[in-house]
This record gives C-alpha cells, structure tokens and sequence, in this order.
C-alpha cells in the first residue's frame, strides 16, 4: 500500500471519527439495569406460565389416556362377552340341525336296510320282473348315494357314530331300552344297537339306544341295577 493511499484512509477515518457522537453511541448501547430486570422477570413470570399450562396439557392427555383404556377394556370385555354369546348360540343352532340331520340319516338308513332285504315276487307280475329289479337296484344306488352323503356331511361337521355292540354299557353315551339274557357274554354288555347314537365335538348328540345282556343272579351288582 502506498504512502498516498495510507494518509487517504486516515484521513477518512478521522473524519468519520468527528462526524460520530462516540458518547450517544456507547450510551445507546449499554441497557438499563433496571429494565434488564424487569424484563428477566417478565420472562421468568411467561416461562412459569408456559410450564403450568404445558403441565395442565400433560395431566389432560394424561386423563385421557386412561379414560380411553378403560374404555378400550370396556369394549373389550363387551365384545368377548358377545362373542362368547355368539359361539354359544351358534353351536346350540348347529346342534339342533345337526339332530334333525340325524334324524333323516336314521330314516334314510332304514329305507336303505328295507331295500338290501326286498326280494321280487317270482309269481305275480312276472312280466314285470325284469323291470322291477332294475328299478330296485337303481333306487338301491341312489338311497347309497344319499347316505354317503349325508355320511360326509356330519363327518364335516365333527358328528360321529357312538361304537355300542360288543361294549359294557356306558350310561354317558347310551341308554339300555331293553334287556337281553345271554349267559356265554358279560352282564351289561351291549347285544344290539337298537337306534344309532351320535357324538359332536367329543360331547354327546344324542344318545343310543341299545338292548343289553342282563343276567339273573341272586344279588344283582352295581351295573346290573343300573341297567
């Protein structure tokens, strides 16, 4: 930098140095103790302020939640209640149709033992004969069809034949309606299944009824006066 340029810029420099009131300056700029303070409280005060109601907001929501939960386990507790009512309904619905489907399954069944045993009469309508058996065998299929179906659909539904001939008597799952005397099998050994019973889901639909071997004896046991 030249010598020219130096004395240019002190020159400027004390002229803005005379043209600047140096006293106003610094007395502008250094802040009233006072009203320093005062404005420290008034923040103090609007922090404080700030925290109450952030605190208020917070034990609000706080509320909230917890009535919102109890609320949530309300519904819950309502919803399992119906759902349970629901289950219970529905299964009790399903159980009825499941007995009238057992119902027709046990006519169906005897149609079809009818069937296996008809014979043709050989004398009368013998002109017919050959058309009488083809029909038999026919119907004979179809009532087959029939049965497996409905076969399945209780097998769909967890329905299950109740084992009865050849067992002791189980009063749970059967029911003696008549008695038999039979001296080379066991008293209360079931003899006949007189009508099927059925289990659903484990638990019993409908009882079968069974003939049972009863033997006489001068002092009948336990079994044999319950049966």
């Amino acid at each position: 930098m030249s010598d020219t340029q130096k004395n240019r810029l002190l020159e400027e420099f004390q002229s803005y140095l005379e043209q600047t009131d140096l006293a106003h300056a610094l007395s502008a700029e250094q802040p009233d103790l006072t009203t320093l303070l005062s404005e420290m409280a008034g923040l103090k005060s609007e922090v404080k302020a700030e925290s109450r109601h952030f605190k208020t907001t917070l034990d609000t929501l706080s509320n909230a939640l917890t009535t919102l939960q109890a609320d949530h386990k309300v519904l819950a507790d309502g919803l399992a209640i119906h759902s349970e009512r629901l289950q219970k309904m529905r299964s009790e619905t399903l159980r009825t149709v499941l007995l009238d489907i057992v119902d027709i399954y046990d006519r169906l069944t005897a149609g079809f033992g009818v069937l296996q045993n008809y014979q043709p009469v050989s004398s009368l309508f013998s002109h017919s004969r050959k058309q009488d058996v083809r029909f038999i065998k026919a119907f004979k299929k179809g009532q087959s069809i029939t049965l497996t179906r409905f076969e399945q659909l209780l097998q769909r539904h967890n329905v299950h034949a109740i084992d009865c001939v050849g067992k002791l008597l189980d009063p749970l799952t059967m029911s003696a309606v008549e008695i038999s005397q039979d001296p080379t099998l066991a008293n209360g050994i079931v003899i006949e299944e007189l009508r099927k019973g059925f289990l659903f889901e484990e638990n019993v639909l409908r009882l079968a009824e069974v003939k049972v071997n009863k033997l006489v004896s001068a002092q009948p046991s336990s079994l044999e006066k319950r049966v």
